[in-house]
């Protein structure tokens, strides 16, 4: 993450106020305010293929999909507005099934998503790994399923909840690779996500000769 927009520390309600009149996206983490850069041109083909790939498996079933401009509450309940504590955060995408349930009469910030999709950034990376997922499991308890998709080459992380509260880990190598999130029965194809995109040669060799020691093991749990 990008270091904070000053040393000064906000509410909930302090930060939202603020969100709620700004012409930029910043995310809110423990009462400090972080501005949200700029995509890149591989982040935007990434957004732009989800966008019809999930949206066109979603038609008629009781689960929608919203892109980058939808805030994610994860933070302590019940929820005190002039608490420092929690983070406010803008998933690449998001899927949530049923009512969409809001953090107040606003309705601009969801409580309740099935499925968030991440497109990692050398910049956000970290965060997106550890203290945003760690949030996620820890406050939204109807996350299902939490995907990381590498703009570097093709792959894709998939962790999976489960029943005893633990996540299941999986990894989607290559162009040929597809996965399903059972919990939206939607299909991925990576040929499809990374469409229009061009790989450096270089890349995909590195990604053939990583050590299988070094490889993320398929169906790991993580409890």
């Amino acid at each position: 993450m990008a270091l904070p927009l000053s040393e000064l520390i906000y509410t909930n309600e302090e930060y939202l106020a603020m969100e709620r009149e700004a012409e930029e996206r910043h995310e809110y983490i423990d009462g400090y305010i972080y501005e949200m850069s700029g995509e890149s041109q591989e982040h935007g083909e990434i957004s732009t293929n989800l966008s019809w790939i999930i949206g066109s498996q979603l038609r008629g079933t009781p689960c929608r999909a919203r892109i980058k401009d939808t805030k994610v509450r994860s933070g302590p309940i019940p929820y005190s507005p002039r608490s420092r504590k929690g983070v406010f955060s803008y998933p690449d995408m998001l899927i949530v099934c049923g009512e969409m349930k809001f953090l107040d009469e606003y309705r601009d910030v969801l409580t309740n998503p099935t499925v968030i999709i991440e497109i990692l950034s050398k910049r956000t990376e970290e965060f997106d790994r550890e203290l945003k997922f760690w949030r996620y499991q820890t406050w939204n308890p109807t996350l299902n399923d939490y995907l990381l998709i590498s703009q570097t080459w093709p792959v894709i992380e998939h962790y999976i909840r489960q029943e005893d509260g633990g996540w299941s880990y999986y990894v989607y190598m290559g162009l040929e690779s597809s996965l399903t999130i059972k919990s939206v029965n939607c299909t991925l194809h990576l040929a499809d996500v990374y469409d229009r995109m061009v790989f450096p040669p270089q890349s995909l060799e590195l990604l053939l000769e990583i050590d299988e020691e070094q490889q993320p093991q398929h169906n790991n749990d993580r409890g």
